[in-house]
C-alpha cells in the first residue's frame, strides 16, 4: 500500500484525511502527541498502517526527518500539506503584530515549501521516484481577503496557491500531480485558536449553502484530488466552501 504524509494530521481536516484515506498514513503533528496517537489508533483499527511523527514544518531539518520516517513505511506517493496557523490573532492588518505575521508565513508558506520540495524529491521520476500526487490546503480566504480578521492568513494562503501552481507545471511531466484545495469556513480548532470559537456558527448565516463545512467534507475533496479519478487534474484550485 502506498504511503501518504499528512501534515497537521492530528486534528481537523488533516485527521479526517488520515481516517478516510486508502493509504498507509504518516500523521504529522507539532505539539499534541496524544491526539496524533489517537488518529493512528483509528487508522490501524481499519487495517492500515500508521505512525505519528512530530515535526515543525517550518524547520527544514524536521521536515527531512518526517519524510525519512515516512519512507520506512514504504514509498511516499502522496502528500497533503495541511498544517497551518493564523498566528492565534484576528484583526485588521494594522493591528496584527509583526511576530504573528512572521509565524504565519513560516508555517503556512515556508512549511508548505519544505514539504512540497521533500515530496517531489521522493516522487518525481527525475529523482528516481514512481510518481505521486500532492494536495496543498489553501482557503477561500485567499480570494476573499478576510478583511478585519485574517488578512494576514489570507495572504499566506494566496502564496500557497501560487507556489503549488508553479510546482504543478514544473513536475507535470515527471509523474507528479500537484493541486490545491480551498476550504471555506469549516468546523475545526483553527477558529478557537485565533480566539473566535463561534466563527463557524456566525458565518453560517452568510454562506449560500446555509452552514459551515465539516472536516470530512473537505477530506473527501482532497482524496478525490489524490486519487485516480483526478488523473488528468493538475495545477487546479478546488473550492469546497458552500459557495462562500
Amino acid at each position: 500500500m502506498s504511503v501518504l504524509v499528512v501534515t497537521g494530521g492530528s486534528r481537523g481536516i488533516g485527521a479526517a484525511v488520515c481516517r478516510r484515506a486508502p493509504h498507509d498514513v504518516v500523521v504529522n503533528y507539532a505539539g499534541d502527541a496524544a491526539a496524533a496517537e489517537s488518529v493512528v489508533a483509528e487508522v490501524r483499527a481499519s487495517g492500515r498502517r500508521a505512525i505519528a511523527v512530530r515535526a515543525d514544518v517550518s524547520v527544514e531539518s524536521e521536515v527531512d526527518d518526517l519524510f525519512a520516517a515516512a519512507a520506512e513505511l514504504g514509498p511516499v506517493t502522496a502528500l497533503v500539506a495541511n498544517a497551518g496557523v493564523t498566528g492565534e490573532v484576528r484583526g485588521r492588518v494594522d493591528e496584527v503584530p509583526a511576530e504573528a505575521m512572521r509565524r504565519v508565513l513560516e508555517v503556512n508558506v515556508l512549511g508548505v515549501f519544505h514539504c512540497l520540495r521533500a515530496a517531489v524529491r521522493r516522487m518525481s521520476t527525475r529523482h528516481g521516484g514512481a510518481g505521486g500526487a500532492i494536495v496543498a490546503v489553501s482557503s477561500t480566504a485567499a480570494k476573499r481577503g478576510s478583511p478585519g480578521e485574517w488578512a494576514h492568513y489570507a495572504a499566506s494562503k494566496a502564496a500557497v496557491e501560487t507556489l503549488a501552481y508553479g510546482l504543478a507545471l514544473e513536475v507535470a511531466a515527471e509523474g507528479v500531480r500537484v493541486n490545491t484545495i480551498a476550504p471555506g469556513v469549516v468546523r475545526t480548532e483553527l477558529h478557537a485558536a485565533a480566539g473566535d470559537p463561534g466563527r463557524p456558527d456566525r458565518l453560517g448565516a452568510v454562506i449560500p449553502i446555509g452552514r459551515a463545512g465539516e472536516p470530512e467534507e473537505i477530506a473527501d475533496g482532497i482524496l478525490w484530488l489524490l486519487g485516480p479519478q483526478a488523473s488528468f487534474v493538475t495545477g487546479a484550485v478546488l473550492p469546497v466552501s458552500g459557495g462562500f
